[in-house]
């Protein structure tokens, strides 16, 4: 099976990590991060297989973490990435739990990963659901004009961010554009959003940080408790306020726990359990 060459920003220079979004968003949704992180590292925002500007699944791919996870491996080979440092949301932080255990990267910081979700916190997902019904039946032209109201983008914006209000007509237009276009989303749903049976665990092959924030509306906090039990060797970090995509809620934050991340690693402090 060949493999999809996903659309991605490189910027910076220094120590590389990856950014990967979460389900129905795109690599933009890093945006207010990378503008930090590329001050002192080589920074790649990644659009996973089947969203934004990448192509979807091959014919035979399933629509799973596992086949994400291939998918990404291959691009860092052609990227010429060798165990980089990755850091992801939502689906993107699961992809990076599996990177992590694969030993396929230097470190990973999961950000609400999708990968603990069960009964109690499965109908959390119902907003994006609801997301992805509302773009698919707006026509574009009207979602364009809808964004510009402060109203419409605060509706838009409230499953995923806290601070829906810091989002302008362009960039709410951009996200709404994105979840009508993920082509993936049906399928990883599926596979990806229901009650997870058989939740992440095992062995860690690299140093992972998992951080939720308090007012995450689409994969709730109670979740880490959840996490802590089934991967005790992470460190785990409360964002106060955040929610579910915190790169723009508290992007200083996301960028300091990623800067820390990669610097205790580099220094020989952190180690895997």
């Amino acid at each position: 099976m060949s493999f999809p060459a996903l659309a991605h920003d490189r910027v910076g220079a220094g120590t590389p990590v990856v950014l990967v979004h979460g389900i129905g968003h795109r690599r933009q949704a890093w945006s207010p991060v990378v503008r930090l992180l590329a001050e002192d590292h080589e920074v790649i925002a990644v659009d996973l297989t089947g969203f934004g500007e990448s192509p979807g699944h091959p014919k035979g791919s399933a629509h799973n973490v596992e086949a994400y996870v291939d998918h990404l491996v291959a691009n860092f080979r052609a990227w010429g990435l060798e165990k980089p440092h990755v850091a992801g949301n939502s689906l993107g932080g699961a992809v990076a739990l599996e990177l992590a255990r694969r030993g396929e990267v230097a470190s990973a910081v999961a950000l609400a990963p999708a990968s603990f979700i069960d009964w109690k916190g499965a109908g959390a997902a119902l907003p994006l659901v609801a997301m992805r019904l509302g773009a698919l039946l707006v026509p574009a032209p009207v979602l364009r004009q809808a964004c510009r109201a402060g109203f419409v983008r605060a509706v838009i914006g409230w499953p995923l961010y806290a601070y829906a209000d810091r989002h302008d007509a362009a960039s709410t237009y951009g996200d709404a554009l994105a979840m009508k276009r993920a082509r993936g989303f049906e399928a990883t749903a599926i596979k990806c959003l229901r009650p997870v049976f058989k939740p992440f665990r095992g062995a860690l092959r690299a140093p992972v940080t998992i951080a939720w924030g308090t007012k995450d509306r689409i994969l709730p906090y109670g979740q880490m408790a959840r996490a802590r039990k089934l991967v005790p060797q992470a460190r785990y970090i409360t964002l106060d306020g955040a929610g579910h995509v915190p790169m723009s809620d508290c992007p200083e934050a996301i960028a300091e726990l990623i800067r820390g991340t990669i610097a205790d690693v580099e220094a020989g402090r952190s180690a895997v359990a």
